[in-house]
């Protein structure tokens, strides 16, 4: 008889790569869970109980039970129903290594490209764009087999979905060059494989939305440098 697990509910925006992170995990686990859109312009009063100190999204509720931070989640879903397509590496070892690369993605990969794509002073954006392929790189010799989990997806795999769908869209709506398959084939290719995955397909948002969003960013931040 199949453990019964309680009330899942997850509270997140449609274009975060955050909260889809969450949705690609539980969806790989094959957790039931209740979905809840929110306006980050018009915060929900249960967004603001359950995340007091950051009032953003993603946020896990489990049996009443509130988490904040997308990479916590991860670990924590993967803990909780480990009988199914696990997510970090079984070794310590290797699950030291899973945390490492995802805080990693996080912590240099993104600002990086942040600053590349959406930084008004030209010299401030080259300098993202030197860091971001530097990034990149690094991740390029990382990356040993069709995944970064070796032939199934694990948490960096997620972690990196910013980079495999969030990343061309944004040098779409800017007019950026980084990931490119002559600069990076085997990261390239991951892109590919990791957004072609089903689960992953399924909950992606909108590429055309997505790219729309980013243009209007792009266009605000100039506006406002004028």
């Amino acid at each position: 008889m199949a453990k019964d697990y309680g009330e899942v509910e997850l509270f997140g925006v449609g274009g975060s790569p955050f909260a889809r992170r969450v949705q690609i995990a539980l969806e790989l686990k094959g957790v039931q869970y209740t979905y809840f859109e929110e306006d980050l312009r018009n915060k929900s009063a249960l967004l603001l109980k359950y995340n007091p100190v950051h009032k953003k999204v993603p946020v896990l509720v489990h049996n009443g039970r509130p988490l904040a931070e997308s990479l916590v989640i991860l670990e924590y879903i993967d803990e909780t129903w480990e009988n199914h397509h696990p997510i970090l590496p079984q070794q310590p070892y290797d699950r030291a290594l899973a945390r490492f690369w995802s805080r990693y993605i996080d912590d240099k990969c993104l600002p990086a490209i942040s600053k590349a794509a959406f930084t008004v002073d030209k010299e401030e954006r080259d300098k993202g764009t030197e860091e971001s392929l530097e990034s990149l790189q690094i991740l390029e010799n990382e990356l040993k087999h069709k995944f970064f989990g070796g032939e199934t997806i694990d948490i960096v795999d997620i972690a990196a979905g910013f980079i495999a769908f969030w990343l061309p869209a944004i040098e779409e709506a800017v007019g950026l060059k980084l990931l490119t398959n002559e600069k990076f084939p085997k990261l390239y290719k991951w892109g590919e494989d990791y957004t072609n995955h089903p689960i992953v397909k399924k909950n992606l948002p909108q590429r055309d939305r997505l790219v729309g969003f980013f243009k209007a960013r792009y266009a605000s931040s100039n506006t406002a440098s004028k």
